[in-house]
């Protein structure tokens, strides 16, 4: 079995505990994560074999992060370190009409600062079916974008498939003026498949395409005219959130390929445990049923199935098993599994 390649930083995340704001000076719950480390994770609990290309400064939360990550049979061997701080960040949890909030304390960190130039992708990806990447990662900073792309043609060259998720983190990109949409676009040009939907597709081309928002109609028009752009582009999936309030959600998936509009039913999802990570999760769901051979809608469907159990687990790292994932789809019911 070839490795589903992830790049991109692990970070610690402090949440506070309960709903208590962060200026209140709360106790604080670590939590490891990140956006591609959530998709290996997800993907090796779902009975793929996952590895982690990434940097970690070469102290305790550094080695920390990569044996939670290693202790869910991630394979961390092109973990490497280097001096430098880890990248944190804060999370005060919301309540009822309180939206939750992020603080990110990633500036300077190894991942970041570390000279990706050194890398060899052709012995990274020489293992490997896909590799994924992600917007948060680009938001970083100039030599992050670099290296993403680096991987990405590197990938193209040798046949291994690229996804990329958008994850669009505003907070980032203008903590160093990056120019979000020209970057993240020219990342696109490279992916297989991503994962983003149609306020994406409008960011990077500053354009607005006609329909309600969230509407089979509007995500369809952003998808034609991203499969118009990038001729490798062959899947554009995303999420349709509805909320309620901050604990009380309606999530459906959406996928679009060059032929096919696809969509799951709408799931109600009442007393949020925990959402972050929810949107990595679900791309695992997707690429798990893609790894399995299964039809494009069933993929979407094991998406969304992975995305709704995410937020019921406390974390970043979606821990659901394929067979949580049958079970959410057959209506199994609540009761106690015995």
């Amino acid at each position: 079995m070839k490795a589903f390649a992830c790049f991109g930083e692990l970070l610690v995340r402090l949440t506070t505990t309960g709903v208590d704001p962060l200026y209140g000076l709360p106790q604080l719950v670590p939590f490891i994560g990140g956006a591609e480390a959530n998709v290996a994770v997800g993907l090796q609990r779902l009975g793929h074999k996952a590895k982690m290309i990434s940097v970690i400064p070469d102290n305790d939360l550094g080695l920390a992060a990569v044996q939670e990550v290693r202790k869910w049979g991630v394979d961390t061997s092109d973990v490497t370190t280097q001096p430098g701080r880890m990248g944190l960040y804060f999370l005060t949890t919301g309540a009822i009409h309180r939206p939750s909030d992020i603080l990110y304390d990633r500036a300077g960190s190894a991942f970041a600062t570390a000279d990706f130039s050194k890398l060899d992708w052709p012995a990274l990806l020489a293992n490997a079916s896909w590799l994924h990447v992600s917007g948060v990662t680009a938001a970083l900073g100039q030599n992050c974008v670099d290296a993403a792309l680096a991987g990405m043609k590197a990938a193209k060259a040798l046949g291994v498939k690229v996804s990329f998720d958008c994850n669009y983190r505003p907070k980032l990109w203008e903590a160093w003026g990056g120019d979000a949409p020209t970057l993240i676009k020219q990342l696109m040009s490279h992916a297989d498949l991503i994962f983003g939907g149609y306020r994406d597709i409008e960011l990077v081309f500053k354009t607005k395409f006609d329909g309600e928002d969230g509407s089979m109609a509007r995500n369809r028009a952003a998808a034609d005219h991203a499969f118009a752009t990038f001729p490798d582009l062959m899947r554009l999936i995303s999420t349709r959130r509805t909320q309620v309030n901050v604990d009380h959600n309606r999530l459906a998936g959406l996928m679009f390929t060059r032929s096919e509009s696809l969509e799951t039913r709408t799931y109600d999802i009442a007393g949020i445990i925990d959402r972050i990570g929810g949107g990595d999760a679900f791309a695992a769901g997707v690429l798990h049923g893609i790894l399995s051979g299964k039809t494009d809608q069933d993929a979407l469907d094991l998406g969304i199935a992975c995305g709704c159990l995410k937020h019921a687990i406390p974390g970043d790292f979606s821990l659901a098993n394929a067979t949580d994932l049958n079970a959410f789809l057959s209506d199994d019911g609540f009761d106690v599994k015995r």
